[in-house]
């Protein structure tokens, strides 16, 4: 059977949606991670004031990518991956141009609470290593 439709007539990915126990926290981790900025209306409120966008849903814009949402959820157990239990379910891939920007963005990456998984930056095929984020999400940072 033939598909007459038009290739465009697919659905298009809006962004990618990370559930977390605090989704104003793992927000911010990725919104310094990787430069990015809130939707308007989802900065966070002065200091004092009640984050009602926090408790719920917020999403950051990454011009000329996929947003990252993040929706507040009541509990969730951390990945284990690589140890059996709690399978990724989900992960981030990202790159960098070289070793040295990958050594610079692992830096980044602890010091902003990510912990590292694996450590394969000495692969001289692809190098890479493997994080999880504050909420135990793994996310990978290699060099394309």
């Amino acid at each position: 059977m033939t598909d007459d439709r038009p290739a465009t007539a697919v659905p298009t990915i809006r962004q990618v949606v990370l559930d977390t126990t605090d989704a104003r926290g793992l927000a911010e981790f990725y919104r310094e991670l990787f430069g990015l900025s809130y939707r308007p209306g989802d900065e966070p409120p002065p200091p004092g004031e009640p984050d009602s966008p926090g408790a719920d849903w917020l999403v950051l814009r990454n011009p000329g990518g996929v947003p990252l949402a993040f929706q507040q959820v009541a509990s969730l157990p951390p990945a284990t991956w690589p140890e059996d239990g709690v399978p990724q379910q989900l992960h981030l891939d990202t790159t960098v141009p070289d070793v040295a920007e990958l050594d610079r963005q692992h830096d980044r990456a602890v010091a902003l609470g990510a912990r590292l998984l694996r450590d394969r930056s000495d692969d001289p095929d692809e190098p890479l290593r493997v994080y999880a984020d504050p909420a135990g999400h793994p996310f990978c940072i290699f060099v394309a």
